[in-house]
């Protein structure tokens, strides 16, 4: 039931090992643990717009999927309201900085402060959008792994960029993963009653729209706080009831 899921957090962690072991090298190599110095500033740089670009090309796609304008906008309206109100995105950064706090003693001096960024942003980048939440339903409901399997695709890719980068903050956010889609997959059957194809259509747009976010943020266009967004992706299933 959770083959997808387990699927995408394997794929994170393979991409996290690889990644991991690029800053390893090159530390070997120029002496220090600066794995973008192996990649290239150039490189590194060229590799994650792409799939920035990708993860927009993929929200922008979703977005079609909406029918009913107005139910995006409401959503997205009182979904930033609840967000901001409960501050999820300082929350977080603090799941990132306990996190941090509790493997430091297992790293040393090895790894600097960014085990709390790279969870962070990691996690924001692999739990955020349609396809984590419309992929786990369809795992849980019909058994359709083709989602997950294409987002399994892209978390690998961007994890070994990543974990060159930041880290090794960025295979901590595997667990992240595991635990958001496993709840998804395995609540599915519950929430399938209040999950028509209009709504799943409406939470697709919405979460889609998260997704564009997430992507113009890796861009350097904006410094959009996702996370104070998400409670947005779950309003369609009541909204669409009256709506």
């Amino acid at each position: 039931m959770l083959t997808g899921t387990i699927v995408n957090t394997l794929a994170i962690l393979a991409g996290s090992a690889a990644g991991l072991l690029i800053k390893a090298l090159a530390g070997r190599c120029s002496g220090s643990l600066d794995g973008a110095s192996l990649l290239g500033h150039r490189l590194q740089s060229i590799i994650m717009q792409g799939v920035a670009l990708c993860i927009l090309y993929i929200g922008i796609d979703g977005c079609l999927e909406g029918s009913n304008a107005l139910i995006a906008i409401l959503s997205m309206v009182v979904g930033a309201i609840l967000g901001e109100l409960l501050d999820l995105d300082k929350r977080m950064r603090s799941l990132g900085d306990w996190v941090q706090r509790r493997t430091a003693h297992l790293l040393g001096s090895q790894e600097p402060a960014s085990i709390s960024e790279g969870f962070v942003t990691a996690s924001l980048l692999f739990c955020v959008g349609a396809m984590a939440i419309v992929g786990s339903l369809n795992d849980g409901l019909t058994g359709d792994h083709s989602t997950l399997f294409a987002k399994s695709l892209l978390d690998g890719i961007s994890s070994v960029v990543y974990a060159a980068s930041l880290g090794v903050g960025v295979a901590f956010s595997a667990a992240a993963v595991f635990i958001y889609q496993g709840i998804i997959t395995l609540l599915a059957s519950f929430l399938q009653p209040f999950l028509g194809d209009a709504v799943i259509a409406e939470m697709t747009c919405v979460g889609s729209l998260l997704i564009v976010a997430l992507a113009l943020n890796m861009l350097g266009v904006t410094k959009i706080k996702v996370m104070n967004l998400v409670p947005a992706i779950f309003l369609p299933i009541l909204l669409c009831r009256f709506m």
